[in-house]
């Protein structure tokens, strides 16, 4: 399936599961799982992803050679959140530490800050199936990178073969 999948559509694609993720993170955030100062820095791949994913998804049947390309781009990004997701993973199943200003400790000075609340980024606020939204940030971000490669590879031929 994904060998025949058109730049244009695996640009739409990519901005449907992009956009749902990002909402779904802000849903979360209002239910009260307060995201950490990793998770924020995660949702930076969505938001260069979803208007260049509209973009590309505009400009597929006219420029496509500029499709692929920006396709391959995405690509990258999405690979980029994906390790930016196993590392924060990581952090929160202590297999290695975070930042200084992430864990337990991280005040600055040896005084914390009162005005804001203390989110650590060692701990996940939820897990849902055994991975933490990080860990499924990681997924999520895999699955997107390999639909740009597909959509990057393709021809963007939308005739029957004959």
């Amino acid at each position: 399936m994904l060998n025949t999948l058109t730049p244009r559509n695996a640009a739409l694609l990519i901005l449907m599961v992009a956009a749902a993720t990002i909402i779904g993170a802000w849903i979360f955030e209002f239910a009260g799982f307060a995201p950490c100062e990793l998770c924020l820095q995660q949702r930076y791949a969505y938001y260069l992803a979803i208007p260049l994913a509209l973009l590309i998804a505009l400009i597929a049947g006219r420029l496509p050679s500029a499709a692929r390309y920006g396709l391959l781009a995405l690509g990258l990004v999405w690979l980029g959140s994906m390790a930016f997701g196993i590392y924060h993973s990581g952090v929160e199943w202590k297999w290695w530490l975070g930042p200084s200003t992430c864990g337990a400790t991280g005040e600055l000075g040896g005084l914390p800050d009162l005005s804001k609340p203390v989110i650590l980024c060692d701990t996940p606020a939820l897990r849902i199936l055994g991975l933490s939204l990080a860990g499924w940030n990681a997924v999520i971000s895999l699955g997107l990178a390999l639909v740009a490669f597909a959509g990057a590879r393709s021809q963007g031929s939308s005739s029957v073969s004959q």
